[in-house]
């Protein structure tokens, strides 16, 4: 871990974890499982539950199996019982708001080329 890192660890929430968080995995903290993204599940036997995310702390980088159970929806972790998964589902993405990955619709000025808009004529008073 490089010095930089360490810094913003200690003024910053959203880089891995706080020392204060770290502290506390350290000492209550059962690891449960790890998801494809690298971030890690803990649960104490006061029965809190938690996630030490792998970098940026962004909640949408939860995959749903995790979610609920990190929200109590089910005892299980999914290291233990896996959900079923449907033949359409598709894979757990991230929410890719504000980035340069984030959707942007035909015509939209985000676009590197705007669509060709021949059928739009412009609106000029006279």
């Amino acid at each position: 871990m490089g010095i930089l890192n360490t810094i913003l660890r200690s003024v910053t929430w959203w880089n891995s974890q706080t020392w204060g968080t770290q502290f506390y995995t350290w000492r209550k903290g059962e690891k449960v499982g790890e998801d494809d993204q690298g971030n890690v599940f803990y649960k104490s036997k006061e029965g809190r539950r938690w996630v030490v995310f792998n970098g940026e702390t962004e909640a949408s980088r939860v995959s749903p199996e995790w979610h609920g159970w990190l929200h109590f929806t089910w005892d299980e972790p999914p290291t233990e019982k896996p959900l079923p998964r449907k033949a359409w589902e598709k894979p757990h993405q991230e929410n890719l708001t504000g980035t340069s990955a984030a959707y942007a619709p035909a015509g939209s000025l985000r676009k590197a080329k705007p669509a060709d808009r021949s059928d739009y004529e412009a609106w000029a008073p006279e």
